[in-house]
């Protein structure tokens, strides 16, 4: 058996993977919108940031995309699995949270004693029951099994069984508490000066005026104890003590009901000076109260020993639970609606190809989910040899943004090991995803439009890898056509030299038609093709497909559709 250190266990990195990752601009967390998914995957604050600094972390190692992917599908394959872990972590998350702030101080030495017994009791049963799901289900994964197995030898090594026994018992024992017997004894002034616990009993101790019957005592000699021998009962220790005088407090409170304890504690009592002026009962209730306190004190001590560390350290894979939780009821609730969500086979990086059939943008599901009846279009894409960057053209509201940015969605939730919104998918990861849309207006102030979306695209070069993935949106749109065609060619041409894969959308029809020319007269690892969304008799289809531009006969189709091409005009006119 492979031993993992729950401390660094994780359900997102097998054991001595390469921890590394890049991490989404801002921009792309925006491009990609991210936050309306994670506002589809949980309404609570807290969660969604937990989710939030896992999802926009990308990982290009394909081990661990494989390992992530594997776990996922254990979690979506059993919805009993998710309701019963994320209910347990949460549970015993707050149990360490008591443990660690409780103040109790000021509270009664036997409530303190309870309240640790029931606190461990819960840890117990949270263990035991991660235990019994992880047990139960068929889990295929890598990293669930090695979850089940480390929660297994918490189990077994922290001594369970037994403990549970003990902890019974011990609730038993001090539900029947009802007294406890003191021993005091006093210096030559009569004033108390030590005692001990000499029993713990069931029974209230029911004879009345304790003072009167101690002076009762003290005035008549037939009714003195002369030199009672003690030996018998306990020893008292020093009020300072030792770990040597640590007692076992399993034993203490097994033995203590109806009977007397192995060892007892000793406390200095406080007095007032040479008049012994304190009262007795007074000095006497500080005695009990002192040695419970010493006794509860040690019990807690031995019990915390049964508690293993590892335990709680399960909770630290809460976000990354809670990640697999959300992600799988999201996934469940897209699939009842009849769209296909895929598991992706995972390629190597330094491929840098992908092929993804049927695939749609999850923002579109979201919303069918949510209550809308939109037809989601499907459609195929492919990064290749031939084709690792598409200028995509077509026309306004043609469908173009959707299908962007559902690649660089796409992208993200396979990376992440979340199934793909698509009907199968074969991805080369890539080490970051980049994303170039228009900025807002107020973001533009003082560069302009067109020095902004420079400014920006120069940073993105210097970050992009062969192994990137580059997204763009009309950019450069707004300038003149004859000023964005140049910027725009010779950014084609910058991201064919390095090897991205691009999906470049644009209203460009003629940066489009200059693919040929770019891939003949510029050296780089990147194809450059055109790719259309496709207008069928008029209306558009939102079908996508690798095609010439079409330039002015799309505006035609348009045109036809609502009766506006001249040769309509004028027969309308005439037919007046």
């Amino acid at each position: 058996m492979v031993d993992y250190n729950m401390e660094s266990f994780s359900l997102l990195f097998p054991e001595n993977a390469n921890k590394s990752y890049k991490t989404l601009t801002d921009e792309a967390i925006n491009d990609l919108s991210i936050d309306f998914i994670l506002d589809a995957l949980t309404e609570e604050s807290y969660e969604k940031n937990l989710i939030r600094r896992l999802l926009v972390r990308i990982t290009d190692d394909k081990d661990v995309i494989s390992y992530r992917r594997d776990v996922f599908d254990d979690f979506l394959r059993h919805p009993e699995l998710r309701e019963k872990l994320s209910e347990l972590v949460v549970k015993l998350a707050d149990l360490r949270d008591i443990e660690r702030f409780q103040k109790d101080q000021e509270a009664s030495s036997l409530w303190q004693l309870i309240n640790r017994l029931r606190e461990i009791d819960e840890y117990v049963n949270c263990i035991t029951s991660i235990k019994d799901i992880l047990q139960s289900v068929d889990i295929q994964s890598e990293g669930m099994k090695q979850l089940r197995q480390n929660v297994i030898d918490i189990y077994n090594e922290s001594g369970f069984d037994e403990l549970k026994k003990d902890i019974a018992e011990t609730f038993e024992k001090a539900r029947k508490l009802r007294s406890v017997t003191i021993g005091v004894n006093l210096d030559n002034l009569l004033r108390p000066k030590s005692a001990g616990v000499v029993s713990l009993n069931d029974e209230e101790f029911g004879r009345p005026g304790i003072m009167k019957n101690f002076f009762r005592f003290t005035d008549s000699k037939d009714d003195m104890h002369h030199g009672t021998d003690t030996s018998k009962l306990t020893n008292f220790h020093p009020s300072n003590m030792t770990a040597s005088h640590v007692i076992n407090a399993m034993n203490v409170m097994k033995s203590g009901v109806n009977g007397v304890p192995q060892t007892a504690h000793y406390v200095n009592l406080a007095n007032s000076g040479a008049t012994g002026e304190d009262p007795l009962s007074d000095a006497i209730k500080r005695c009990v109260t002192d040695i419970l306190k010493r006794t509860v004190k040690d019990i807690k001590f031995t019990l915390k020993k049964y508690i293993n560390i590892s335990g709680y350290a399960i909770i630290n894979l809460l976000p990354e639970i809670l990640f697999y939780i959300r992600w799988a009821e999201l996934v469940d609730k897209i699939t009842a609606l009849g769209m296909p969500m895929c598991k992706a086979e995972i390629g190597d990086a330094s491929e840098r190809n992908c092929s993804i059939k049927e695939i749609y943008n999850l923002k579109l599901a979201i919303k069918n989910v949510q209550g809308d009846n939109i037809d989601i279009i499907r459609n195929d894409v492919d990064f290749d040899d031939e084709h690792r960057i598409y200028i995509l053209t077509g026309p306004n509201r043609g469908g173009k943004t959707i299908f962007t940015q559902a690649v660089g969605i796409a992208m993200l939730m396979a990376q992440c090991g979340i199934f793909v919104p698509a009907r199968s998918a074969y991805i080369c990861p890539c080490d970051n995803i980049f994303t170039h849309f228009p900025a807002d207006e107020n973001e533009t102030v003082d560069l302009g439009r067109l020095g902004e979306e420079s400014q920006r695209l120069a940073g993105i070069f210097e970050e992009a890898t062969e192994k990137s993935f580059i997204l763009l949106n009309e950019s450069f749109a707004t300038t003149n056509v004859a000023e964005g065609l140049f910027i725009a060619n010779d950014v084609v041409k910058a991201m064919r030299y390095i090897g991205t894969r691009t999906i470049f959308n644009t209203h460009m029809h003629e940066l489009a038609r200059k693919v040929d020319e770019i891939n003949t007269f510029t050296d780089g690892k990147s194809k450059v093709a055109s790719m259309i969304t496709g207008v069928h008799d008029g209306q558009r289809s939102f079908k996508v497909i690798l095609a010439p531009p079409q330039g002015v006969s799309y505006a035609r189709d348009i045109a036809q559709r609502y009766g506006v091409t001249f040769e309509q005009i004028k027969k309308s006119i005439e037919q007046k």
